[in-house]
């Protein structure tokens, strides 16, 4: 039982990692074989497996954790990312990686696992439980340029408002990255909202402003509202009015 052991500990592995430990592939492939016979462990997907504990017959490691091995680059992302850090107004069936194009979509064990394209590795930790994820601070940029895909705006807002702080420099990282005008529009009007509490300085919003392009921009489908000057971005007065509207993004 020594080889179930050393798999235990790393709660999920792929065919390559088997064939360390076994000394080959051919060695790999019957474990496998035989592993999966027992139910020592489950088929997650391609070349990607779980070890089922033996006291309770469920699979050991966690979704973030799923997610974090499905390639050599993917991560734990957007809504999920916040649930990792304990900061999601929801539990979700969804479970969102960050990864590159050819990583594919599944579901195992009750969940759906999406693949959102990833825009580059700022903010990208890796940390010693196994787990990818991105900074709070990255997470919440590509949850506000992504929200319609991973829940909502009110999902987020909720989400925002249970944040203790937020880096300045590190949200200006994660922005950077996207080269977006419209996605600093977005964040400075959003975050404008929380920025005491979030303990965010003016020089900010100040630095987000100089991103902003001439053209103006609606920050939903809903028209008949002002424009917010000065992030010449048509809004209510009152971005908390979006929650329980379920008023989506544009």
């Amino acid at each position: 039982m020594e080889l179930y052991r050393q798999l235990a500990y790393m709660r999920c592995f792929n065919f390559t990692e088997m064939a360390t430990l076994t000394g080959s592939e051919s060695a790999a492939s019957w474990h496998i074989r035989q592993f999966l016979k027992k139910g020592y462990i489950e088929r997650v997907r391609r070349d990607l497996y779980a070890v089922i504990s033996l006291e309770t017959n469920q699979p050991i490691p966690n979704r973030f954790q799923i997610a974090s091995k499905l390639s050599d680059n993917a991560y734990v992302s957007h809504h999920s990312a916040l649930e990792y850090y304990g900061f999601a107004n929801q539990v979700f069936y969804e479970v969102y990686i960050s990864a590159d194009k050819h990583v594919r979509p599944f579901s195992y064990d009750g969940l759906d696992y999406h693949i959102i394209d990833s825009p580059g590795d700022v903010g990208v930790l890796k940390l010693p439980d196994g787990v990818s994820v991105t900074s709070i601070e990255r997470t919440i940029i590509d949850s506000i340029a992504d929200f319609e895909k991973i829940g909502g705006l009110e999902e987020l807002l909720r989400c925002i408002q249970l944040l203790p702080s937020l880096s300045a420099d590190k949200l200006l990282s994660a922005l950077a990255m996207y080269h977006c005008g419209k996605l600093y529009q977005k964040t400075g009007y959003i975050l404008e909202f929380f920025k005491t509490e979030l303990n965010l300085p003016s020089s900010f919003f100040d630095e987000c402003e100089k991103h902003l392009k001439e053209s103006k921009a609606y920050f939903s489908k809903e028209k008949n509202v002002p424009l917010q000057k000065r992030w010449k971005l048509y809004a209510p007065d009152d971005l908390m009015s979006f929650i329980d509207k379920g008023v989506e993004r544009s």
